[in-house]
């Protein structure tokens, strides 16, 4: 029976280079059944799609020379490899340790044949080592060349070694042929040792969270009360909810789980009883602690402060935020950046060149100009040192290793990143447009100036009047949802005065003008400046209430029966970082800063002066948005939008780079690159690690193509060995990934 088309995923092991995935991804799509074959190097998944049964899928992974790992045979052990040394990760597989053992095969030849030949000392024993090392080393080699050549029909980086070798015993060269071998073996397994902790860093954003919770569960089957009132078994109805210790992935939506100080929050919730300052570093990359409250949200894998926290759980284990995290940091290294595809592309025609050059290397010198051909100083032996010096090892594993790290760094900072492409294209970016409401502003009003008609102190100072104007407006206020009114709640309750006064009675909403209630029996009325210029007398505040509202300032007068008792004045507060990220912006050389809004030409202004950006657009519809990002695009370049991922879909789908803030499930599915907590300083952060990323590819790029174009020279001159360059191939390999692997520490200062 046909099984039906379906995604399957696959945990691949035993992947030691970039070329190990090409050749694993085109071997499986060969199969009949397979419309889409795609692997992720850095996280080992596989993922196939089509009608094809997952035990075809499992052969073929392994007819190749790899292995699939059962989900539910992984254990915590087999993953930290690159806690041990490099000698511990050889010996954990047999291609590696047949490594070691050609290792310890050559070093009598490598010690009398290449390093103290003037000793001596030959003998035939020497020769027969040589060639052992190579069988051992080799076979692994070999056998996935053939087996590549076989079944996805192209050459690769072993097929070229394994011919080097065998060509170099056919010469005499046997000490050569060892050595080509079991260098590249360790060059191959030292790769894959650092890819290993590579796709460390991604294991550390899994750790995060903790496996185990305690949650409040009734005491079941209870033997103290069984019997009693009839008590048969079950939820004891005696011992109330008890504390039981259980695997996070056994809690369900509405339980409640406590968090003891200094814990880390095991799900994502909202918090029932308790206060706490809670560190949402592991996730947001905010330093600050953050002050909670009951109501308040909180996310798996934050550290409470010194607070016991009750907190319902409100997603499941596999849905929470640090679970979507690591879902989308995975998924990000399957999107690869134009420059890793340009060097896939390259290697892909690269290698079946060489072979190509080699060949007219070995033929046409001796063919045409009468030097030799036999001989390690015969052309055949150039010919064959090419072969190993064409290894492009080094230039495909520079990129990845690269994305990888600045990918998982930007994650542990914050910085979701959900492709290489998307550092590239943001390396590009030459302007920036904001939505200011949520992005550039916190996206909720709050109160900036509560003046009593008696104020006895100036510019917004405490006073008891304006203390009672606040407690009395908080009373009538507490009974309305509206943003405003909840402004003037949140005010009241930081001055210590919402408890002042009863909530009011009889409250009555005046529709588009205002509300009146009843607080401590007297008639309070909140209502526009329009209103109260037919209601209230309020000459004493006109110029200040015009000049609150020319300032952006939306304002609410407030009466006590027929007397005016004073304003207050709320507005969109900017974000504390707002100005300090625009002003590190303009130091990385980004001078076009462009504030999209709806809001009033007046209101935008303000806020436009007060954090710096460049230029306003105001009164913006959603579709008027996308016209500016497009007409910025077409006059500065690669345009970044950064928006709140609600309301600003089409700008930022629109925009070369779409930038949400906040880690709500609309931003994190809406843009390019989230910034997970609300703080714009992780902008400059995300566009110098771009910056940074794309330095480094390059500086990868050039010195793996230089290494191989000076050892080609060397060769084609006759002052090359073979082993000479594989050991540099080996040693550049090294260091491109050691560069690459330095974008992992790079800090948010």
């Amino acid at each position: 029976m046909a099984t039906e088309t379906r995604e399957q995923t696959f945990h691949v092991t035993g992947m030691d280079c970039a070329s190990c995935a090409t050749n694993i991804e085109k071997g499986v799509a060969r199969l009949d059944g397979v419309t889409l074959s795609s692997i992720s190097f850095t996280t080992e998944l596989l993922r196939v799609e089509g009608n094809i049964p997952p035990e075809r899928i499992v052969a073929r992974v392994r007819e190749l020379g790899y292995d699939i790992v059962d989900p539910a045979a992984e254990t915590t052990a087999d993953q930290p490899t690159t806690q041990r040394n490099f000698l511990r990760f050889l010996w954990q597989r047999q291609d590696t340790r047949l490594a070691l053992l050609g290792a310890l095969l050559i070093l009598p030849s490598l010690l009398f044949n290449e390093l103290l030949p003037m000793l001596g000392w030959q003998h035939p024993l020497l020769n027969l080592t040589s060639i052992a090392a190579m069988a051992v080393a080799g076979y692994p080699i070999a056998r996935s060349a053939m087996r590549t050549l076989r079944i996805n029909h192209e050459i690769n980086i072993n097929l070229l070694m394994t011919i080097a070798a065998v060509g170099a015993v056919i010469i005499g060269a046997f000490t050569e042929a060892g050595l080509v071998m079991v260098l590249f073996a360790l060059g191959e397994a030292l790769e894959g040792y650092t890819a290993a902790r590579a796709r460390d860093s991604i294991r550390q954003l899994m750790e995060l969270a903790p496996n185990e919770a305690i949650v409040l569960r009734p005491c079941i089957d209870c033997a103290g009360h069984m019997g009693q009132d009839g008590y048969t078994g079950g939820p004891c109805p005696f011992c109330g909810l008890e504390e039981h210790r259980v695997p996070v992935s056994d809690l369900r939506v509405g339980e409640t789980i406590i968090v003891k100080p200094g814990e880390r929050l095991p799900m994502d919730g909202r918090i029932l009883s308790g206060y706490s300052a809670i560190n949402q570093a592991p996730i947001t990359g905010e330093s600050r602690l953050v002050d909670k409250a009951p109501g308040d949200s909180v996310l798996a894998s934050s550290i409470n402060g010194a607070g016991t926290l009750e907190v319902e759980v409100t997603h499941l284990a596999s849905d929470n935020t640090i679970a979507r995290l690591i879902q989308m940091v995975e998924e990000a290294q399957e999107k690869r950046a134009p420059a890793q595809r340009f060097v896939d592309q390259f290697a892909k025609y690269y290698t079946p060149a060489v072979v190509l050059i080699a060949a007219l290397v070995a033929i046409v010198p001796p063919l045409f100009w009468s030097v030799p051909f036999w001989g390690e100083q015969g052309w055949l032996y150039r010919a064959l040192a090419m072969l190993v010096v064409a290894c492009p090892c080094a230039l495909v594993i520079s990129t990845p290793v690269s994305l990888i790290s600045a990918i998982s760094n930007g994650a542990r900072h914050g910085v979701l990143v959900k492709g290489g492409a998307f550092l590239e294209e943001l390396n590009r970016v030459q302007a920036i447009a904001f939505d200011k409401t949520g992005t550039l502003t916190q996206g909720k009003p709050a109160v900036v100036e509560a003046r009593a008609v008696d104020c006895m102190t100036e510019h917004n100072g405490r006073c008891p009047h304006c203390d009672d104007l606040l407690a009395l407006a908080g009373a009538l206020e507490q009974r309305s949802e509206h943003p405003l009114a909840q402004a003037v709640v949140r005010a009241a309750a930081e001055r210590g005065v919402l408890s002042r006064y009863a909530a009011a009675a009889d409250v009555q909403a005046l529709t588009g003008r205002g509300v009146v209630g009843m607080v401590n029996g007297r008639a309070i009325t909140i209502g526009s400046h329009a209103y109260f210029d037919d209601h209230a007398a309020h000459a004493a505040h006109c110029a200040a209430l015009e000049a609150a509202q020319s300032a952006g300032y939306t304002t609410m007068l407030v009466s006590a029966g027929e007397a005016y008792q004073g304003y207050i004045a709320v507005a969109d507060a900017v974000r504390g970082s707002s100005g300090t990220a625009v002003a590190a912006l303009r130091q990385l050389g980004l001078q076009h800063l462009v504030m999209l809004t709806g809001d009033n030409e007046v209101t935008a202004a303000q806020i436009a002066r007060e954090v710096g950006v460049t230029a306003v657009r105001a009164n913006c519809l959603p579709e008027e948005k996308v016209t500016a990002v497009r007409e910025l695009m077409q006059q500065v370049g690669a345009v970044a939008m950064v928006g709140d991922g609600i309301n600003d879909t089409p700008a930022l789908a629109t925009a070369n780079v779409g930038i949400a803030i906040g880690n709500t499930a609309q931003a994190m599915e809406t843009a390019d690159i989230v910034l997970m907590g609300d703080d714009l300083t992780q902008l400059p952060f995300a566009i110098r690690l771009a910056r940074a990323t794309m330095r480094t590819i390059y500086a990868n790029v050039a010195f793996s193509i230089g290494i191989k174009l000076a050892f080609f020279v060397l060769v084609l001159v006759g002052l090359g060995s073979m082993w000479l360059a594989v050991f540099a191939d080996m040693g550049a390999s090294l260091l491109v990934t050691l560069n690459g692997m330095r974008l992992n520490v790079m800090r948010n200062p």
